[in-house]
C-alpha cells in the first residue's frame, strides 16, 4: 500500500500577529495539533528574539520550532537565515517521521536581505526511498527569485536523484507567478494547489487572501486535496494563510 501524507507550508510571521500585536505562537501550536499534519514547512520561524522575549509574558522558553513540535513532532529542524542583534530567525519543517539527514544552504541573491534554502530527508514508513523536502522563503526582487530559483535548481539537480520523491515548499513571493513554468520545465514539478484546483492558492493577507505568494510543488506523488485554512481562527495567527495538502506517493 503506497504511503500517504498530510502536509503543510506556513509563513508563521515570527508568531506574531499581523502587526506584532498577540503573541500567537501558542495558538499556532493548537491548530497544527488539530490538523494533524505529519510535515509541516515553516517560514519565518523565530529563533531567538530577546526583546520579545521580554515584552510578550508567554514567550516560549525554547526556540519556536521546537515548541511547535511539542509531544506531536518528533524530529525537526531549523535554518537560522536572518541574524541580528536581538536574536535569529529562519525557516523550519517539523516531521512526525524520521529526519535522516540535513543541510541549510545560503540563497541570499543580495546583501540586504539574508534567504535560505532548508533541505532534509525524512523516512517515510511505505516509501522505498528516502523522500526529500525542501522549504523556502524567497526575496523580495524578481531578479533576487530568478537567481534563487537557479540555486534551488541546481541543488535538487545535485543532491535529489530523478526518480527520489521531493516535497519543495513554502512562501516564494512570487507576484507574478512565474515560478511554475520554471520548476515544472527544469524539475519535472507540479504546484499542488494549480494541479488539484486549477490554480495557485490565494494566501496572502491572511483576513482577505488576495495574493498567490504560498507553494507547494512536488513530485513523485498524487494529490488526494488541497485547502488554503482561512477563518478566524487561522487568520489572527499570522499575515500569511496556512497551506494543506494530503499527498499519496506514486
Amino acid at each position: 500500500m503506497s504511503a500517504s501524507l498530510h502536509i503543510a507550508s506556513y509563513n508563521m510571521h515570527k508568531g506574531l500577529s499581523q502587526f506584532n500585536q498577540r503573541l500567537t505562537v501558542h495558538e499556532l501550536r493548537d491548530r497544527l495539533g488539530a490538523l494533524g499534519t505529519d510535515i509541516v514547512f515553516l517560514q519565518e520561524v523565530q529563533g531567538v528574539h530577546g526583546v520579545r522575549a521580554s515584552r510578550f509574558q508567554h514567550w516560549p522558553a525554547k526556540p519556536q520550532h521546537e515548541f511547535l513540535a511539542g509531544h506531536v513532532y518528533t524530529d525537526f529542524v531549523y535554518g537560522k537565515n536572518c541574524v541580528y542583534d536581538t536574536g535569529h530567525h529562519g525557516n523550519a519543517i517539523l516531521s512526525r517521521h524520521k529526519i535522516l539527514s540535513w543541510e541549510n544552504q545560503d540563497i541570499s541573491a543580495h546583501a540586504f536581505e539574508s534567504r535560505g534554502m532548508l533541505h532534509c530527508e525524512i523516512e517515510v514508513p511505505g516509501m522505498p526511498v528516502p523522500l526529500h523536502c525542501i522549504n523556502v522563503h524567497l526575496g523580495l526582487t524578481e531578479r533576487g527569485r530568478r537567481r534563487q530559483l537557479q540555486m534551488i535548481a541546481a541543488r535538487v539537480h545535485a543532491m535529489v536523484p530523478d526518480d527520489a520523491p521531493l516535497i519543495l515548499a513554502g512562501d516564494f513571493n512570487d507576484w507574478l507567478v512565474r515560478a511554475g513554468h520554471f520548476f515544472e520545465d527544469e524539475l519535472g514539478l507540479v504546484e499542488v494547489f494549480k494541479t488539484h484546483h486549477g490554480k495557485t492558492a490565494r494566501s496572502y493577507p491572511a483576513f482577505l487572501p488576495m495574493f498567490q505568494l504560498d507553494r507547494i510543488y512536488i513530485r513523485g506523488f498524487s494529490i488526494q486535496s488541497a485547502r488554503v485554512q482561512t477563518g478566524n481562527a487561522w487568520h489572527r495567527i499570522s499575515d500569511h494563510a496556512a497551506l494543506t495538502a494530503q499527498l499519496r506517493a506514486v
